[in-house]
């Protein structure tokens, strides 16, 4: 049994799932059994993961395993970051008046509309004739 404690916590964003689970160590992050930089491969992903860690000053103090499935990239980037702000408040509740007012510990409830029987999309109609 380890000395360290690991904090795990979910994120969503439509429909992308993360579980995270955080351990004290040196800042590695590894997603889906892949380095973060390969799973992520433009800086603008990259760094809205890294903002809770940069809000809260603790940049490198813990190393991740994340699990993420579900969605595009940009999604599981946001539910990524949904779960390390969880995750963050879980291990100093101090955290919390930090990162709560940048809204990363917010569910984005936006989902893609259903599309509806008798029409090709969620909101657009056939072409209407009218003889």
């Amino acid at each position: 049994m380890s000395a360290t404690t690991t904090n795990s916590a979910t994120g969503r964003r439509k429909t992308a799932v993360a579980r995270v689970w955080m351990t004290e160590g040196t800042g590695q992050i590894i997603i889906n059994n892949r380095a973060f930089e390969d799973y992520l491969p433009t800086l603008e992903l990259q760094n809205s993961i890294l903002a809770p860690f940069q809000a809260a000053g603790l940049t490198n103090k813990f190393d991740l395993k994340v699990v993420v499935k579900g969605g595009g990239t940009h999604a599981q980037a946001i539910a990524i970051r949904h779960a390390i702000s969880r995750s963050l408040t879980q291990v100093d509740p101090e955290n919390r008046k930090v990162i709560k007012p940048l809204g990363f510990l917010t569910r984005d409830p936006r989902m893609k509309e259903r599309k509806k029987s008798g029409q090709p999309g969620a909101r657009k109609r056939f072409q209407f004739s009218k003889r």
